[in-house]
């Protein structure tokens, strides 16, 4: 069977299911998600033209003046009224300028002794200068956040500032997490013969807690078919993920399980290291991910593959991961066949790769900040030469 190529597995997977349901919600429980239709400002931001700076509202073809100062403009406690020639309003950042002034003076360069005002310094050097123009951030109508954009903090605030108290986001995805493997057992429980640390699922769920999704943990499954194939049959999720038995050994029962369950497998083993034996499909409406077993597998595969669904899930018009180009540290030799993960450090700019890469080596994994991205049959490249890396811390 030939392998997948990485970026047609990626297309397959999102075409297995659409969007979750739209919900509208607080601004507080909309940071981190997508947003499921553009947000439009409501107001205009400034409302009114504004003071930059502490100082005194004027007209600028009054200068160098002097002039009368007949009152106040502070935020929150406009001034009422118009400015007339030769008259100032002491004014401060962020308040609105009075009528028919359009300038303001900075507290610096004037001198006040009572009501009379003077030049001390230069002055602004043009009308206008030391204010926020009426519309400077945004005009009622304008389009604020596309749909499809994630809800950062900044993008919550500028929804906030344009007049919104809620927004239309896609439902929170249920993703169930599974470990499968007769040698598992808890993280602390005793180790018996042969036994292992069951690592995956605590994994998988570090790397999505900045996803807006709820977890159900299965636990541990053993290496049984039919008690596969009940748990498989048993979950109600938008997205199962499962670690282990994705291969074909004796013992690799997560295929034959998942398609007892009346899953079907869209596409599996991919042209990628590592996770080569990585498998999906659908059952009913839920996508179904049967991850390797290894944990340096499942981290790789979880930012390619389980990450970016669920992100597509929640909404997202651009879900991939997005590699950029830094300085190779040292040299690497020709690649072969497949796209090729690489764990390394970043260090002044430069990527210096791991001297093992084997896929089961979490000291390694957790040391590395980035992965360098070599593609099939790359040729062999030099220190100082362009790589491109995913960065992972």
């Amino acid at each position: 069977m030939a392998l997948l190529p990485i970026a047609e597995a990626q297309a397959r997977l999102l075409a297995l299911a659409g969007r979750t349901p739209v919900d509208r919600v607080p601004l507080t429980q909309a940071i981190g998600r997508w947003a499921a239709e553009p947000v439009v400002a409501r107001r205009t931001q400034p409302e009114s033209d504004l003071s930059a700076m502490d100082g005194y509202a004027i007209r600028f073809a009054d200068l160098p003046g002097p002039w009368r100062v007949i009152g106040e403009s502070a935020a929150g406690k406009a001034f009422v009224g118009a400015a007339a020639t030769g008259e100032a309003v002491r004014i401060f950042t962020g308040a609105p300028l009075p009528a028919d002034t359009d300038t303001v003076l900075v507290q610096e360069e004037a001198l006040r002794d009572g009501e009379a005002l003077h030049l001390t310094g230069e002055g602004p050097a043009h009308r206008g200068r030391n204010t926020r123009k009426r519309g400077l951030d945004f005009a009622e109508g304008d389009v604020l956040i596309a749909a499809g954009e994630r809800l950062t903090p900044a993008r919550i605030a500028l929804a906030a500032v344009a007049g919104h108290a809620e927004l239309w986001v896609h439902r929170r995805v249920r993703v169930a997490i599974a470990a499968t493997g007769d040698e598992l057992v808890p993280p602390g429980a005793p180790i018996g013969p042969s036994q292992l640390p069951e690592s995956n699922r605590i994994l998988l769920a570090a790397q999505l807690a900045d996803l807006p999704v709820d977890l159900v943990d299965l636990g541990i499954l053993p290496d049984d078919l039919d008690a596969l194939t009940a748990a498989f049959a048993a979950v109600e999720a938008d997205l199962l993920i499962t670690s282990g038995g994705a291969s074909v050994g004796d013992h690799d029962l997560v295929r034959p399980a998942l398609e007892a369950a009346g899953a079907t497998i869209d596409f599996w083993r991919i042209a990628l290291r590592p996770g080569k034996p990585m498998m999906a499909g659908r059952r009913g409406d839920m996508v179904v991910l049967g991850l390797p077993g290894n944990p340096v597998s499942v981290f790789v595969t979880a930012i390619l593959f389980a990450k970016p669904m669920i992100a597509h899930l929640a909404g997202a018009a651009a879900p991939f991961p997005v590699p950029h180009l830094v300085l190779l540290g040292e040299d690497l030799p020709a690649n072969g066949a497949r796209t090729d993960y690489i764990r390394a450090v970043l260090v002044d700019g430069r990527a210096h790769p791991a001297a093992i890469q084997d896929s089961s080596m979490l000291r390694t994994l957790a040391r590395s900040t980035c992965l360098i991205v070599r593609e099939p049959h790359a040729a062999a490249a030099d220190a100082f030469e362009l790589v491109e890396i995913l960065d992972i811390a």
